[in-house]
């Protein structure tokens, strides 16, 4: 990470494109390799399900509250979503778990952190991606949508002046009669309604209904005056359909047909996403090899091996690179930063604590559940972050300052825990 750092910010080595790029490599490669080369060295056949249970529980507490709160409150968001489960679930067990719980806790308890892992790997990481996935194709889809109703209006507008043309001309023969005209300026004058009369110009149409005219400014007029442009009318029909709620069942069908579309492009980003085989073809490995104790052809192991092994450090490279891209070190600010360590070391072993106690998680079983839910941030959800560009500046300092106190903090827990 230091030498990355160095590498952007003091000699200039690699560029803002580059730092991408070698991102990608490692969200693409290398965390692949390395999630198939946990997962397919794991015996599936002996789990502790206890643990398995209160890791998973802790999780499913944490994200079903998020997806409450986003839909409940207007200040959640699918975004924030993604984040805090990130902070509060995702810990740093591969890096700093392992070595620490083997020496808090002995050489046995190992195999419960690659089973934390593992779990990472096939079920939360792959939930990470989904999440991701969706919230890109929620706002692809939403953006075409939007288009599109752009599109429509503008001709609905140019209908609507041939009509209108076509009533100032016959209305020129009728007498002068009062309608109700809103009025836009340009972007510096607020807009106003009226009711005046207006010579030459008709009330009604050919069937009697009241007729009002409403006017937008189009963006083009640099004065006061209205551009004819900007002219849409609307009878009191059409006005009361939209009151009725003819509008509301269009939005709805619109929403579902959007809501088909973004599991559609979820579904084939997932698809063609390596992490998602690299999940599936370590565990069926796993189910292989340890049912009729199959080894992996020599070159295949090796390969995996030299690429897996180079993950981590080039996941540590990637987060000094993107360190060294930004203007200041606390990148995402203090506040942030505070609100990212109190998740990560306090909210989290606490929601896991609970769920452990629920399951019946006892002993030393109970204290390594919650130790690991104190470690520092996990490197591989900061590296999606970064290939979404979803607050990767919350996950780099969490991860960063993360690492600089995580043992302190996981020294007072095993105190704690302990007494």
């Amino acid at each position: 990470m230091l030498l990355a750092y160095a590498s952007v910010k003091w000699w200039k080595i690699f560029g803002p494109d580059q730092c991408a790029g070698i991102n990608r490599f490692v969200a693409i490669f290398a965390v692949p390799l390395l999630s198939f080369e946990f997962i397919s060295r794991i015996d599936p056949y002996n789990m502790d399900l206890l643990f398995v249970a209160a890791d998973s529980l802790s999780k499913i507490l944490i994200l079903s509250f998020l997806a409450s709160w986003a839909r409940l409150s207007s200040k959640g968001s699918i975004d924030w979503v993604i984040t805090l489960f990130s902070l509060a679930t995702l810990p740093n067990t591969l890096v700093m778990g392992i070595p620490l719980v083997k020496a808090m806790y002995g050489d046995d308890k190992e195999s419960l952190m690659i089973q934390a892992v593992v779990l990472q790997c096939i079920i939360w990481y792959t939930m990470l991606l989904f999440l991701f996935e969706y919230r890109a194709a929620r706002l692809a889809v939403m953006k075409g949508f939007n288009t599109g109703s752009e599109s429509g209006r503008r001709d609905k507008v140019e209908e609507i002046e041939s009509g209108m043309r076509e009533k100032l001309e016959e209305s020129q023969k009728g007498e002068d009669e009062v309608v109700h005209v809103m009025v836009a300026k340009n972007s510096n004058s607020p807009s106003h309604s009226s009711n005046r009369v207006a010579p030459h110009l008709a009330s009604t149409d050919d069937d009697g209904k009241e007729l009002h005219m409403f006017v937008w400014p189009c963006g083009c007029c640099n004065s006061e005056a209205v551009c004819h442009q900007s002219i849409q009318v609307c009878s009191k029909e059409e006005k009361r359909k939209k009151e009725e709620g003819l509008v509301s069942v269009q939005e709805a069908s619109m929403s579902v047909e959007m809501v088909k579309m973004i599991m559609k492009m979820v579904w084939f980003k997932l698809l063609a996403n390596p992490n998602t085989y690299a999940s599936l073809l370590g565990l069926a490995w796993a189910l292989v090899s340890c049912k009729w104790n199959v080894k992996k052809p020599l070159i295949l192991e090796n390969s995996v091996t030299i690429l897996s092994n180079a993950g981590l450090g080039m996941a540590m490279f990637s987060l000094g690179l993107f360190m060294a891209l930004q203007p200041r070190i606390i990148a995402c600010g203090t506040r942030l930063a505070a609100y990212g360590m109190l998740i990560r070391f306090f909210l989290g072993p606490a929601i896991m604590a609970v769920a452990s106690t629920g399951v019946g998680l006892r002993g030393p079983i109970l204290r390594v559940a919650i130790v690991q839910a104190a470690l520092p941030q996990g490197i591989v959800p900061f590296v999606f972050a970064r290939e979404y560009n979803l607050h990767p500046d919350v996950l780099s300092t969490a991860v960063i300052f993360g690492m600089i106190v995580s043992l302190p903090i996981t020294v007072l827990y095993y105190v704690f825990l302990g007494l």
